[in-house]
């Protein structure tokens, strides 16, 4: 009887060991690979709005697509579950899973983030996706977002954006002290500088703040998605080049315990569909905004101007001092600027001979 009794202990023992060895697998892979998982994404944008608002929506088809429907993300627009500059808390508290916006918006939060979105007189698109994909950037920008327990991937790209909308001619630098301009990031920075007032609204609220004269002036993103907007019924002039944004980077923010939690399958298709999302945005643009510029220019009668020069010269270099003392004053910042002007040092020494070379072929 004892010897029974023994060996049954015995095999108890080892039933027990053998519960607490599933047990310690199931807590290695949180979610079952082949169980259907739901997130949310809110945006920035409105629902559905061009480029902006197609593109989270175009990377939760191919999210879906590829997992065969294991992973399922329903995008919300601005306004729908929180204000459109809210999604930012939202993802790091984990009330959503996942985000698509600018991350120069959270400059209150990480003065360094500014960088990842696009900083005055900076790279242009295709440089920033060099650095952030094999330049060090994309290392950087989660180092400056992981104190949030956010992820953070390129969502697209709108290229060279246009300087604005404004209703009096920009001749001198003074034409810009005391102009109340919607300008986010380091652009309000040097707008501020120059005693102009930089004003920061969603891009919902834009048309209603020029019409009841909220604002003086505002930019925007470029031709195709100013045109949707309507700003032309509201502006008389729209400047180029888009000095304050050349190469304007958008984000996916991915809360990052919910993606730590995905099998290694989805983590991968996740981040493949915000890559092809980020390149298709980028292609959208460069063939959209050609035919709404010229319905603009050619339909509406705007006028179509370039900044002076000497206003350009200006603005560089005011630019450059903002950033230099901004960046002093944050070891983040400093750590990414560094990063990043000598990463530009050496993609424009050598697109001078290139990209720019080329291009002044052609004129």
């Amino acid at each position: 009887m004892q010897t029974r009794l023994r060996i049954c202990m015995l095999m108890a023992a080892s039933l027990l060991a053998g519960c607490n060895d599933d047990k310690q697998a199931a807590e290695a892979t949180p979610i079952d690979s082949a169980k259907q998982i739901e997130w949310k994404l809110a945006t920035s944008w409105p629902k559905n709005f061009p480029g902006l608002g197609t593109a989270p929506e175009h990377f939760a088809v191919m999210v879906d697509e590829m997992s065969a429907g294991r992973l399922k993300i329903k995008v919300y627009g601005a306004g729908e579950l929180m204000p459109a500059l809210e999604v930012f808390d939202a993802v790091s508290q984990g009330s959503v899973q996942m985000a698509h916006s600018a991350s120069y918006y959270w400059k209150g939060k990480a003065p360094a983030a500014q960088f990842f979105t696009s900083i005055p007189f900076g790279l242009n698109a295709q440089e920033m996706n060099g650095w952030l994909t094999y330049g060090g950037g994309q290392e950087l920008w989660e180092e400056v977002y992981a104190p949030f327990g956010i992820l953070p991937l390129p969502g697209g790209n709108s290229g060279v954006q246009m300087g604005g909308w404004f209703n009096k001619e920009i001749n001198t630098i003074d034409d810009l002290k005391g102009l109340k301009m919607r300008l986010p990031g380091l652009g309000g920075e040097v707008l501020k500088r120059l005693e102009g007032v930089p004003v920061t609204l969603p891009g919902r609220e834009l048309y209603t703040a020029m019409q009841t004269g909220a604002i003086d002036a505002t930019e925007w993103v470029g031709p195709y998605n100013d045109l949707a907007f309507g700003l032309h019924k509201v502006a008389k002039y729209y400047y180029y080049p888009g000095w304050h944004e050349p190469g304007t980077t958008l984000e996916f923010m991915i809360n990052k315990a919910a993606f730590e939690k995905l099998p290694k399958d989805l983590q991968a298709i996740v981040k493949i569909a915000a890559k092809a999302t980020n390149q298709d945005m980028l292609d959208e643009y460069t063939a959209r905004n050609v035919g709404a510029l010229d319905a603009l220019v050619n339909e509406h009668g705007v006028v179509l101007k370039q900044f002076p020069e000497e206003v350009m010269a200006q603005l560089r270099s005011v630019s450059a001092e903002v950033i230099s003392e901004q960046s002093s004053q944050d070891p983040m910042m400093k750590k990414v600027n560094e990063a990043y002007r000598e990463y530009e040092a050496g993609v424009r020494k050598y697109h001078l001979i290139s990209e720019d070379a080329y291009t002044r072929l052609r004129e």
